[in-house]
């Protein structure tokens, strides 16, 4: 390699249209994807106190915030559903008239371009809060698919674009894709959680949606943080039973796993920006610690950079708004000082 001083690196450095020029990774609107919270009821728009900015909806408020979202041009969005009652059945999930398949319905109608992405998972709707059905203290694996596959066919008939089991029972992909071939929604993409790791950083998320466990924790599903060989197995095991994208959640903890699973697998990668890592920098902000505009663009920017095709981040609204305000496809001249 040339030395220096005929190498001189600071020469590519020296104008923003040089840095452009040279840009190694880039990033746009269309990768990101807005997560929303919504509820049963009417005219209700409940701000959530742990995720500053961020509300749960009733339906009709939801496609007013859907108006606006799809003026800035965020295309993408992701729903998890809040029922009024709750049973150890998690019977809310698939019910054809619950509040997913109802928002779901009204969204397809209302926005038909939006690209509408259903969680898939139980823990909304279960009395005591776990991902699965109880027996005892045990979260029983084959009972639970069946359920998925009652909530993600449910989903698929509301007029879905994407399904996305975050549940991590094993065989779940398998068991989503055969209910699907098997009523006519053998063209409905699957997003699935595959790398979900048992985070720290999910508290606000499960504040919004009422989902803590009642007892014990999730440490029996979801992923070791400590480990990234066992991710990998994940996320080959899920594309074997054909999923078409796959997740890593959450993203800032685990840039190395989305590295990972870019090099291995041709797919496209999924990264969830989740609850926590949202938070900390809504409150790191309000101290004046941080400066959200610079730090949100890195973020964002890193998990891309990492291999992620696909960002899931409550900052995708307020990140199409400084794009819009900036006057840029993305705030990337906002770094530094």
């Amino acid at each position: 390699m040339t030395k220096f001083p005929e190498y001189r690196p600071r020469r590519m450095r020296a104008t923003e249209g040089l840095r452009k020029l040279v840009r190694e990774t880039t990033f746009s609107l269309d990768q990101l994807i807005m997560p929303y919270f919504v509820m049963d009821g009417n005219g209700l728009k409940e701000e959530i106190q742990s995720m500053p900015g961020q509300f749960r909806f009733s339906i009709d408020q939801l496609m007013h915030e859907l108006e606006e979202l799809d003026e800035l041009g965020v295309q993408h969005i992701l729903l998890f559903g809040i029922p009024n009652e709750k049973d150890a059945q998690a019977s809310g999930a698939y019910d054809s008239n619950g509040v997913i398949q109802r928002a779901s319905r009204e969204i397809k109608k209302r926005f038909p371009k939006i690209t509408l992405i259903t969680d898939v998972c139980l823990c909304e709707y279960m009395s005591h809060g776990h991902c699965g059905v109880v027996e005892g203290e045990k979260i029983l694996n084959d009972t639970t698919l069946v359920l998925l596959q009652k909530t993600a066919l449910s989903h698929a008939e509301a007029g879905v674009d994407i399904v996305a089991p975050s549940d991590m029972m094993d065989g779940r992909i398998g068991a989503i894709r055969s209910v699907l071939d098997e009523h006519g929604f053998s063209e409905l993409p699957i997003l699935s959680y595959a790398a979900k790791y048992a985070s720290s950083f999910y508290g606000p998320f499960r504040d919004a949606a009422g989902s803590s466990p009642q007892f014990g924790d999730r440490k029996s599903y979801q992923m070791d943080p400590a480990n990234v060989e066992e991710a990998l197995r994940e996320i080959e095991l899920d594309l074997e039973e054909g999923a078409d994208l796959i997740m890593v959640k959450p993203a800032l903890s685990y840039l190395d796993v989305i590295r990972a699973a870019k090099t291995k697998f041709h797919f496209p990668i999924a990264a969830y920006n989740v609850s926590g890592e949202y938070a900390m920098v809504k409150a790191a902000h309000a101290m004046g610690y941080l400066d959200e505009k610079k730090v949100v663009p890195e973020i964002l920017t890193a998990i891309s950079r990492a291999g992620a095709r696909v960002i899931l981040s409550y900052h995708a609204k307020e990140v199409a708004r400084w794009a819009r305000e900036s006057g840029t496809p993305f705030l990337i001249k906002t770094y530094g000082k």
